[in-house]
């Protein structure tokens, strides 16, 4: 009982050190006007010290990918920061490869502007833009997923390369009390500048979700910024494996229409998976590119048939592949869908053949 009781004071006694800490560090410590450096002077910030690098950024309107709200659990806003960081936060270690330690790349969501830094980014972060638009229509796929078609007001044109997401803004509303923003694939016709549509999946107590499904409503005014991502059809003649399931149809379908428009005539076969007949969605339109893209096939597997008019393919997806290759070696692959799916598909396309340098995915989580 002693130990216990003493393990229950020394934790105690840590949180309030911690909380003095936090509260020192945010309403104490004056940091001054900062200066932010990125790449080599290409563009200059003075900001307030005391922020998060990701938010002074945000503030810029200089946005770095980040589907976590800047809380540390995505990953996904990586820079390299040259001078000014300080040291490797323990929230940064599972992120950060030994190789990315040593290149000096950090979340900036973890690195707290104290100073002036330099940073170095992708060239192509500095051309990404946020939009202002209008949702302007919303469709039922099935029970749980919607594509959302958002009209642009300004600017009042998008380009982006099919296979690139954007950041959606949930604003403030009952039951979210902050803004955040969450990543989605663009799945609409990269030739429709005017718009993009979204397909979104209801993720139970989702913050981004819940306001898709319960709050937005079509007139309603959305803002975004992109486009992201390096996830895109590579420029040669190699037949390709698709594999996705659920709202991972998403960029498979912006892919499809960049094919048909460009009328290209490579070799692709694209296996979907899902778990019953209902939680199937864009048939009709898959079943449209097999007749105006000649060599494209659309196959459907469910994992779970029992008790359902489906005579299609049935089992987990990555059986569905291994029953229609024996060997893949000459292909290229492209996944996107849940990380589970898409370390299983790694594991038998590689058997199959395709080499590793030749699969590419975008993993939704």
């Amino acid at each position: 009982m002693n130990l216990v009781l003493i393990v229950l004071v020394v934790s105690v006694i840590a949180a309030v050190l911690a909380a003095v800490l936090v509260f020192a560090d945010t309403y104490i410590n004056n940091y001054g006007e900062c200066e932010i450096d990125v790449n080599e002077g290409t563009r200059t910030y003075t900001v307030k010290g005391g922020t998060s690098l990701l938010g002074a950024l945000t503030d810029q309107k200089l946005f770095i990918p980040s589907a976590c709200g800047g809380r540390g659990t995505c990953g996904y806003c990586k820079v390299k920061v040259i001078d000014g960081g300080g040291p490797v936060l323990p929230t940064e270690d599972g992120f950060l490869s030994p190789e990315e330690k040593k290149e000096n790349v950090r979340l900036s969501c973890q690195v707290k502007v104290r100073g002036n830094i330099k940073i170095r980014i992708p060239d192509d972060l500095l051309s990404v833009r946020e939009f202002t638009c209008v949702c302007s229509r919303i469709r039922e796929l099935t029970y749980d997923i919607r594509e959302f078609r958002f009209t642009l007001e300004e600017p009042d044109s998008i380009t982006f390369v099919p296979g690139q997401y954007v950041q959606l803004l949930s604003p403030v509303y009952a039951g979210s009390s902050e803004e955040v923003y969450r990543a989605y694939s663009i799945s609409s016709n990269p030739a429709d500048t005017a718009a993009i549509e979204l397909v979104i999946r209801l993720v139970p107590g989702g913050i981004c979700t819940t306001y898709c499904f319960e709050h937005l409503k079509e007139g309603s005014p959305v803002r975004f910024n992109g486009p992201y991502g390096e996830f895109r059809m590579s420029d040669t003649d190699a037949p390709m494996i698709m594999i996705a399931g659920g709202s991972g149809m998403a960029p498979f379908n912006s892919i499809l229409h960049q094919m048909k428009s460009t009328g290209c005539t490579r070799t692709a076969v694209y296996f979907f998976g899902a778990r019953k007949v209902r939680d199937l969605f864009y048939i009709d339109e898959m079943r449209a590119f097999e007749k105006e893209l000649p060599n494209f096939t659309f196959i459907p597997v469910l994992s779970e048939p029992q008790g359902e008019q489906w005579d299609g393919e049935t089992g987990l997806v990555t059986e569905a592949v291994q029953r229609h290759f024996n060997d893949a070696s000459g292909h290229e692959a492209y996944l996107c869908g849940s990380p589970g799916m898409i370390d299983a598909s790694i594991v038998v396309l590689k058997k199959l053949g395709v080499p590793e340098d030749r699969i590419y995915y975008d993993k939704f989580s």
